[in-house]
């Protein structure tokens, strides 16, 4: 007996120690259950996690819903073992994200560091997940401090801003000699990795390195400073293309010349290099900075070189000038009101008749031709204009659905729309909260708009319902997200993917992926579409796979709705 209360007291004074050591590193650890959704955590996570009561965070989910939403799916697919887990197994994970004590519509947040292992079964299913989670304490400032611990090097690293005014005076220069010069953009290889590895505070002593061995490597006229958390800029004066790029070759050489001694011993550090020539490369400094992110993101991509200097004449450079003459383009016809829809029949499973429409968005041009959508939609989401068209192609179909009081159609939105209450505010504006107007609209969001910020989705999803609408998941089955969409958002209806489409009967695994996906869906109560429908032996397959729906030329290509404005414009004409 007396034996035994040495053993616990031993261990009781052990558990001490180990507490103590978790709090003064600002650590807690966790083991969570998958099948439960149950989190088991250290006494100390309320407050190490900013003061939170733990017991409102025994559930994963819970736990999830005061994640910062751009980090939450990467944080759910990190702890559960990737896309595919592998069976038997213990898969190690590294992650970094903003957790918000408060939760989402709070102010409070703090930077985690969280590292663990997943356990899977035979069949390679996650099963649980235990490790630590450490507050990262205000990265930037540490950055800071540890710029300022080498004065030589915080001399040598102006502000952004700074940076920004000499690409101007270069910039707006016509005159030669130092009056011309180049912009460098320096990023750090692997850094995903480095913080993955070693921790984000040996990442932080990395970069911090890699600056200190620029600015032993930068000429006495030219100048060095901090563009972003992970990248350099420096500033030439006086040099052409090849003083350019020899100066950029001499700073790989400085920095990858040994390996960078950190707390957690010898690093292997190398970086990458985008350049452009001043003026000659740019009209303006926001142009400037926006080809040297470009020619930086070539080096980075290109593994044998990791230097490439902005060019012109390139297919990049032509494709960036095409998206700023069609965005152009698009704004015109918003205007002039020549932005139009087309309608294709979306048909029931069997007996072939329409049940719906879907919108598509076409471009009348000034000549009488018409553009399709994938030849000017990329181009106006890549420059922010996916909003306007949205609401303009809302406003056709709500004139639709009036004018034509049996007609059901289906309407895409873009990701920014899914984000922005904006468009709900439209909508029930437009429809006068008319359910015999809303009833018949269902509203199609892609998968990726869904992942990309799934709680702002799933309020969206909310709001639809609310007013009336279905809601529908388009692109179907292309990627892993899907799934926990389908679970998540509770939409009405999935359109498959047209590229698992179009080679059934010839494609055995894209029947079997098909099949998969249909049986998902049937098994949460959800109605299916098959798109890129192109001939009748598809149409069979899909119909004894059991899809609800079919949509693609086989059934009816799109047609152009000719809306009253271009009426009254033929009638005067």
């Amino acid at each position: 007996m007396e034996k035994s209360e040495t053993m616990v007291s031993a261990s009781d004074e052990l558990q001490v120690e180990l507490e103590d050591v978790l709090d003064g590193v600002q650590t807690t650890a966790y083991r969570w259950d998958f099948a439960s959704d149950r989190i088991d955590w250290a006494k100390n996570a309320g407050t190490v996690l900013g003061g939170v009561e733990i017991d409102a965070l025994e559930r994963g989910r819970a736990f999830a819903l005061r994640i910062d939403p751009r980090h939450a799916a990467d944080r759910y697919d990190g702890v559960r073992g990737g896309a595919t887990p592998a069976p038997d197994a213990s898969i190690p994970y590294a992650l970094r994200y903003r957790f918000m004590p408060e939760g989402r519509r709070g102010k409070a947040a703090v930077w985690v560091e969280e590292r663990g292992v997943c356990i899977t079964d035979a069949a390679g299913r996650p099963i649980r997940a235990q490790g630590t989670m450490r507050i990262s304490t205000d990265r930037r400032r540490r950055e800071r401090a540890q710029l300022n611990a080498a004065p030589e090097a915080a001399s040598a690293l102006p502000s952004r801003a700074e940076l920004t005014g000499l690409i101007s005076q270069l910039v707006s220069s016509s005159a030669g000699g130092d009056s011309t010069g180049a912009f460098l953009l320096v990023g750090v290889n692997d850094l995903s990795r480095i913080n993955e590895t070693y921790g984000y505070d040996v990442g932080d002593e990395v970069i911090t390195i890699v600056g200190q061995r620029l600015a032993a490597a930068v000429r006495g006229r030219d100048c060095l400073g901090r563009f972003s958390s992970n990248k350099f800029g420096i500033v030439l004066r006086g040099c052409d293309a090849n003083e350019a790029v020899s100066v950029a070759r001499r700073m790989m050489a400085a920095v990858e010349g040994d390996v960078a001694s950190t707390r957690s011993g010898a690093v292997p550090v190398n970086i990458f290099v985008g350049a452009l020539l001043l003026p000659d490369h740019a009209q303006s400094t926001q142009d400037a900075i926006g080809r040297a992110m470009q020619a930086v993101e070539m080096a980075r991509v290109n593994p044998r070189e990791r230097f490439y200097c902005y060019d012109p004449s390139s297919p990049r450079e032509a494709q960036r000038k095409h998206s700023i003459a069609m965005a152009d383009e698009v704004i015109r016809a918003l205007n002039d009101r020549r932005i139009a829809i087309a309608l294709q029949p979306v048909v029931s499973s069997g007996s072939h008749n329409a049940e719906f429409y879907e919108c598509l968005l076409r471009l009348r041009q000034p000549d009488g031709s018409v553009m399709e959508a994938r030849e000017f939609v990329p181009a106006a989401e890549e420059l922010g204009l996916s909003k306007l068209i949205d609401h303009r192609a809302l406003e056709l179909a709500v004139e639709l659905l009036r004018a034509a009081p049996t007609r059901k159609l289906a309407l895409n939105v873009s990701a920014l729309s899914t984000t922005d209450r904006h468009w709900i505010d439209a909508l029930e504006a437009l429809t006068g909260k008319d359910r015999r107007l809303t009833e018949r609209l269902t509203v199609e969001i892609t998968e990726t708009a869904a992942t990309s910020d799934m709680e702002a989705t799933a309020e969206f999803v909310t709001a639809l319902k609310v007013a009336g609408c279905r809601v529908a998941l388009d692109d179907f089955g292309a990627g892993y997200a899907s799934f926990r969409s389908l679970r998540n958002l509770g939409v009405d209806m999935v359109k498959i993917d047209g590229s698992f489409i179009e080679n059934l009967g010839t494609n055995e695994k894209d029947a079997t992926f098909v099949q998969t996906l249909l049986d998902l869906a049937h098994r949460f109560g959800v109605e299916t579409v098959g798109e890129w429908v192109g001939d009748e032996r598809v149409a069979d397959l899909l119909e004894k796979a059991g899809v609800s729906y079919m949509q693609g030329d086989f059934f009816g290509a799109p047609e152009l709705h000719e809306g009253p404005q271009v009426a009254r414009r033929k009638s005067a004409g």
